[in-house]
């Protein structure tokens, strides 16, 4: 038997961007004083986007990263693995393993628990870990971050040969890398003598949840009690929890209280006593909260880099929080009209070549957001980047948009808006299933509380306007955005959206191995377009078995030439200002944030 150790995604270093240490020991004697009565932290919540969602199972339009974030303050996952630390990497003391030993042929781990306990008493047991097991296994369709061939396809076995070991076995040799930092984080234990049951009034029984209706009937229990968020605060179900927080508060408008758990015994406690995470409906309500005191830990609009100052004259630091992420706009390849057209390369190119993504970060974003032009992200550089993803295959470039458009059968109608002349599947004409007269006329669902997300669509908009591509900006709260756009087929009613943009703080995270599968993978319950590519799915599958570099540059490569998607450029998750004398807020690039580490100097 062997045990892994970090590798190269673990290694991976946080730049100065991305991993900040605050500057707290400059406040006076006076504000030390201050800071260190404290007992409470004030958090503003992303602008628009409050939470939805505590449950440790996700679905559709519930994984925004604040939603897993407060989650994971509740309830430890199997193997913890971010960049908390400084660097990406397992965190064994936010984590609930023990050991993790891999077998000589790599097809086994086996994971030992740590000594824990639930809130009421209760071990935490093998018997927990399973229980996950079961139930995303039966509930596939419905789990949020399922791909098919993936968790948890991948384990044919779980066993608990005791009380304290899981013996997971898996189908093929994977990337131990990956394994590790992809797929076992996914991993919850839940507490299978509190939740297996499917109504109130039942006896918990884990035996149920190795029956596939039983499965079924305890995860639509447990998602039918998370959808009342009204009783987040005093449903007995979300009492039993093994995290340094409990949540003893959630109002309608998406006020969150954490109080520190007194009963948690595990290496990574509370220092602070009460969080209190407080929403937002917009960016300027936020900064006028943080203009007025009401916020320790808050944003400023990109704006703010240009005048530091003046919230440092307020005792705040500013610090930029970068993201281990990439930003794009999902297709709807199934759209009932549009669908075909999106379907066409030569149409994606176009689209990609009338995107100024220089001028865009550095005018609108203020250097706060960079390009990214490519499923892999960019910032900080890796050896999983190839050199073609880096060097940009569609530069803005509106003559090579034109010239690919009109060499296709596209000509400008009356109105100025491009229209399919040339039906067919010639190599001049619109392409498959692309009707003659259809207009190049796309709707962009864009999340609202952003000024910066604003103004770059309407740079977009003139842009492709100019080029004879109407566009229609749209906008909505981001978890309406998120609530509209599950994977759908062209004869369903709910699949008229086109293209949803959910990435103000960037669109997709990911854990210390970029892998895509979760979001390319054809069938992927992120996939929110339904692309689907053989040689893209190949080279994802690729991936997550071999420890060659030259295999994920591949990916990366054909990603960033085929475009799944339209890449943007990304932004920061925000630009923070934290108050003097908070320390342990080193901001974590996968978007997460960690209460439990944060302190009051003195």
């Amino acid at each position: 038997m062997r045990t892994t150790h970090a590798g190269r995604a673990a290694r991976l270093a946080v730049g100065a961007a991305a991993a900040v240490a605050l500057l707290a020991g400059c406040s006076t004697s006076s504000g030390a004083d201050e800071a260190a009565a404290r007992t409470d932290v004030n958090y503003a919540l992303p602008a628009n986007a409050t939470p939805n969602w505590i449950v440790p199972l996700g679905i559709a339009g519930k994984l925004a990263t604040h939603n897993s974030a407060i989650t994971r303050t509740l309830w430890e996952p199997l193997v913890a693995y971010d960049g908390s630390e400084g660097e990406m990497g397992r965190v064994a003391s936010a984590d609930l393993a023990d050991e993790i030993t891999f077998s000589d042929d790599s097809r086994t781990v086996t994971i030992t628990l740590d000594d824990r306990t639930w809130s009421d008493g209760e071990p935490v047991t093998s018997a927990d870990v399973k229980l996950w097991f079961d139930l995303v296994k039966g509930n596939t369709d419905v789990w949020a971050s399922y791909s098919e061939g993936r968790m948890p396809d991948n384990v044919t076995e779980v066993a608990t040969p005791d009380e304290k070991t899981v013996e997971l076995t898996f189908d093929k040799v994977y990337n131990p890398e990956w394994l590790q930092a992809s797929q076992l984080t996914l991993v919850v234990p839940l507490p299978s003598h509190a939740w297996a049951k499917s109504a109130d009034d039942e006896t918990p029984d884990p035996a149920l949840a190795e029956t596939e209706d039983g499965a079924k009937a305890i995860f639509e229990y447990l998602i039918a009690q998370g959808e009342d968020l009204g009783t987040y605060a005093t449903n007995p179900l979300w009492q039993t929890i093994n995290g340094p927080y409990s949540l003893t508060g959630f109002t309608d408008s998406g006020q969150v209280e954490l109080t520190k758990n007194e009963k948690y015994d595990g290496d990574d406690a509370a220092s602070i006593e009460t969080v209190n995470l407080l929403p937002y409906t917009s960016t300027d309500a936020e900064v006028n909260a943080v203009r007025s005191g009401a916020v320790d830990y808050g944003y400023i609009p990109t704006t703010g880099l240009d005048a530091p100052e003046q919230y440092e004259s307020l005792g705040f630091a500013v610090e930029p929080w970068a993201g281990w992420s990439i930003t794009y706009l999902p297709y709807n390849f199934n759209h009932p009209e549009l669908g075909p057209v999106y379907r066409q390369l030569y149409v994606r190119q176009a689209l990609q070549h009338l995107v100024d993504q220089e001028q865009i970060s550095d005018v609108i974003w203020k250097g706060a957001a960079l390009p990214g032009y490519g499923p892999v992200p960019q910032n900080p550089e890796s050896d999983f980047l190839s050199e073609e993803q880096k060097a940009n295959p569609y530069p803005f470039d509106p003559e090579a948009a034109a010239t690919l458009l009109a060499d296709h059968g596209w000509t400008a109608g009356s109105d100025g808006v491009l229209e399919c002349t040339s039906p067919g599947t010639g190599d001049d004409q619109c392409g498959e299933d692309v009707e003659k007269g259809q207009q190049l006329a796309i709707t962009i669902l864009a999340q609202s509380g952003s000024a910066e997300t604003d103004n770059m669509f309407a740079e977009i908009k003139s842009t492709f306007d100019q080029a004879g591509v109407a566009v229609t900006i749209e906008s909505a709260p981001l978890n309406t955005v998120l609530s509209s756009i599950a994977p759908c087929t062209a004869d369903q009613a709910d699949c008229d959206w086109q293209l949803p943009f959910f990435g103000t703080a960037g669109s997709w995270y990911f854990g210390g191995y970029p892998s895509g599968e979760r979001v390319f993978g054809t069938g992927a319950a992120s996939n929110f377009g339904s692309y689907s590519d053989d040689e893209l799915d190949t080279l994802m599958h690729d991936s997550t078995e071999s420890t060659d570099p030259s295999v994920m540059q591949a990916y990366s490569k054909y990603g960033a030439e085929n475009l799944p998607v339209m890449w943007l450029p990304n932004p920061v998750y925000q630009v923070s200002v934290i108050k003097e004398g908070l320390e342990g807020t080193t901001q974590d690039p996968l978007a997460s944030f960690h209460p439990q580490r944060w302190s009051w100097a003195g």
